[in-house]
């Protein structure tokens, strides 16, 4: 199971740490991806953290500003987002790659539907 937290609403330029409590298996067992979704458009992949190396990769629109990190201790990966912009209003959510792959981000890996999300509204 999979649950973002840490949504809100900020002014532009400001920032947000969102969180993804993971539970059920550990880091090392699959790669993290974050998503973001606005209502009518398809979903975008934002940001990954592998299992494999802990490689992490980035969509252009938020390279240099948003950071994935992980803490296996508490079963956690965090995505800080810094000078957020209107266009980063979206539903965030956390998903794992969908089998037969698992630790790996990239290459065009499908990710599953993930858990519950949370919203991150950036007003201008």
């Amino acid at each position: 199971q999979l649950q973002a937290s840490g949504g809100g609403s900020v002014q532009a330029g400001g920032s947000l740490r969102l969180s993804c409590a993971f539970s059920g298996f550990t880091f090392d067992d699959y790669a993290i991806g974050w998503f973001r979704q606005v209502p009518g458009k398809e979903r975008e992949g934002v940001s990954c953290i592998s299992s494999y190396d802990g490689s992490t990769s980035y969509a252009d629109s938020v390279k240099g500003r948003l950071t994935i990190s992980k803490d296996s201790s508490k079963n956690t990966v965090y995505l800080e987002m810094t000078r957020l912009k209107p266009e980063d209003t979206a539903v965030y959510y956390c998903a794992t790659p969908r089998p037969p792959y698992r630790e790996r981000c990239g290459g065009g890996i499908p990710f599953g539907s993930g858990g519950r999300g949370t919203q991150v509204t950036v007003s201008s």
